[in-house]
């Protein structure tokens, strides 16, 4: 007679039993963990908070050690005001899109809208800055090939001239130009202003540059950064949301339906 190793045991059904275990917890603990961000959810009509759930529903903070000594960061914020913004509901049913009451690029409303960053630089592997303007590195340069662009005017969406190159701010870690830094433009500011470079059209048989993201007067009222030779991780936010709302907010053309 053979020994047996589990007698009276079914061995594939302990199996199953313990995979639809597994499986029901795995489930639980994504949908706690996907609820790290956007929560607790905000009803749609009165702005209220809903309840998160309890235990079973949100999984509890997690705090995260940053780098350089920058401290620590815990995730989600637990608890939220309620936040104004420049803009009222079109319709009372649920859904209805919201219309900007004052200047949405500056209110920060739809695609300008923005997040709520680190007010300090993003650092490169040794610590230091990784965004600084090209007059400022010593190290990098532009190729003999091509042209720094210094001069060359700004066009705007509305073929104006908003101003001349004065710099360029690149990224060391990256090695590739972030920002075009323009001079001649009026406004109030403290830091120089700046505009993204993915949204420039180069022209260099007519040596020019072209963002239509935003008017020729528009480009004044662009966030600045306040240090003239780096720029923090929300100043970043607040130029890339300025530049990428001016697509459906620099005019009233744009805001119009497409058919």
């Amino acid at each position: 007679m053979h020994p047996q190793l589990t007698p009276g045991i079914d061995v594939a059904l302990l199996v199953f039993w313990a995979f639809v275990l597994f499986f029901i917890g795995l489930v639980f603990y994504l949908r706690r963990e996907d609820r790290r961000e956007g929560y607790p959810l905000e009803d749609e009509m009165t702005g209220r908070l809903q309840a998160p759930g309890g235990p079973l529903s949100m999984a509890s903070p997690k705090s995260f050690l940053l780098p350089f000594g920058h401290g620590t960061v815990t995730t989600p914020t637990q608890g939220r005001e309620p936040i104004d913004i420049a803009a009222q509901r079109t319709e009372r049913s649920h859904g209805a899109p919201y219309a900007p009451t004052g200047n949405p690029l500056v209110d920060g409303i739809g695609p300008a809208a923005w997040a709520d960053r680190a007010k300090r630089p993003d650092l490169d592997m040794e610590g230091h800055p990784r965004i600084v303007p090209l007059s400022t590195a010593a190290d990098f340069w532009v190729a003999r090939e091509d042209s720094d662009m210094t001069g060359w005017p700004v066009i705007g969406a509305d073929g104006v001239v908003a101003g001349t190159v004065s710099d360029l701010w690149i990224d060391r870690a990256d090695r590739l130009v972030r920002y075009i830094q323009l001079s001649g433009t009026d406004g109030v500011g403290i830091g120089p202003v700046i505009a993204p470079m993915m949204m420039a059209k180069v022209d260099r048989r007519r040596r020019r540059v072209v963002i239509d993201a935003v008017n020729a007067a528009q480009f004044a009222e662009a966030p600045r950064p306040a240090a003239p030779d780096r720029i923090t991780l929300y100043e970043e936010e607040r130029v890339q949301a300025y530049f990428g709302g001016g697509y459906l907010y620099a005019n009233t053309n744009r805001q119009e339906p497409l058919i």
